[in-house]
């Protein structure tokens, strides 16, 4: 049997990225491997196992470029709504908050936030499959 353990993006400033990722998911660095020629950063939190790696190619200075195969990464939280609202507090301007309800029941709630390099991040509420 597998098991999902990380995804990887690649990023241009290693620390700026990893402030980000601990002001928008509360995430700590879990590991961090300094080569060469590139720096490996694995961030968690108690949440999950799963572990996003930061890769920071040393001497890169122009933006990646995502393609057309970049969809983004998907984040459950308790409240979509006081995240949203902490996340509009410290500049991020976030998405607008959306809903979806069939027959009176909740599907989702849930909004986008988009990271330094341009990575989509959604943060879903947890309800029905997501929880």
């Amino acid at each position: 049997m597998t098991k999902l353990i990380h995804s990887m993006i690649r990023v241009t400033d290693l620390q700026r990225s990893i402030d980000f990722y601990h002001r928008t998911l509360d995430l700590n660095i879990a590991g961090r491997f300094d080569l060469d020629t590139f720096t490996l950063v694995y961030l968690s939190n108690d949440e999950s196992e799963f572990e996003l790696e930061l890769t920071c190619n040393h001497n890169r200075t122009e933006p990646y470029s995502h393609g057309d195969g970049y969809g983004h990464l998907g984040v459950s939280v308790n409240d979509a709504g006081k995240h949203h609202d902490k996340l509009t507090r410290q500049g991020l301007r976030p998405s607008d908050l959306t809903e979806y309800i069939r027959d009176g029941v909740l599907i989702s709630r849930f909004f986008f936030v988009t990271d330094p390099d341009g990575y989509k991040i959604e943060f879903l509420q947890r309800c029905g499959r997501f929880n």
